[in-house]
């Protein structure tokens, strides 16, 4: 097990997704901050209930399962302000987790197996078509990459990697995307987002 600083947040982090932040508490500045000096990792975890800024005597309730969020670039525009832009790792499972004086929390986590690479089935190509037909538009329209809600290498053709990348785009509830995220699956969460993107009239037949 590895013991790792949480970030928690009212949203869902999946592996290979992208998450920008702006970070304002002094107990997240310190821990970026030491993640990027250090070039760890730190997890990403849905809050189930509380916010995200920090009350007096608020009660914090942590999803068990999150995602490694690995710092890919980053800029301090003002004092006790960062920008960060973090790329989704390895998935885990909390197995103890404790609140410091701070605010801050820590957590012992187990890794998590990641998806299996398994080629699209000809049942569910139309979701992958559907996102590659998103990919087309948005590099037409020369949108920055900075910018682009998901980014290269585009693995259309594995299963885990295109439900990810609609479980990012799609607006779901955190409930939603967290019960995508726990799905082990990769062949049934695109099932899963498949049936989503049908009930939006998203897929062509």
């Amino acid at each position: 097990m590895a013991s790792i600083p949480l970030f928690p947040l009212n949203t869902v982090l999946f592996p290979d997704g992208h998450l920008p932040l702006q970070v304002f508490e002094v107990r997240y500045l310190d821990m970026v901050s030491k993640c990027i000096a250090a070039d760890q990792p730190f997890g990403v975890v849905a809050l189930l209930a509380g916010a995200e800024v920090r009350k007096p005597d608020q009660l914090e309730t942590l999803s068990e399962v999150g995602t490694l969020a690995r710092v890919v670039d980053w800029d301090a525009p003002l004092a006790g302000l960062l920008h960060v832009r973090c790329v989704g790792a390895e998935r885990f499972r909390l197995r103890a987790s404790e609140r410091l004086k701070n605010g801050l929390w820590m957590a012992e986590v187990r890794m998590l197996a990641p998806d299996k690479v398994v080629a699209i089935p000809p049942e569910l190509q139309n979701v992958a078509n559907a996102l590659g037909a998103l990919i087309r538009s948005l590099q037409q329209r020369q949108i920055a990459a900075a910018k682009m809600p998901l980014a290269p290498p585009f693995k259309l053709d594995e299963c885990g990697w295109v439900a990810n990348r609609w479980c990012d785009l799609l607006s779901l509830d955190v409930g939603q995307k967290q019960r995508l995220l726990v799905q082990e699956n990769p062949v049934l969460r695109l099932e899963l987002v498949q049936d989503l993107l049908s009930e939006n009239g998203l897929l062509l037949e």
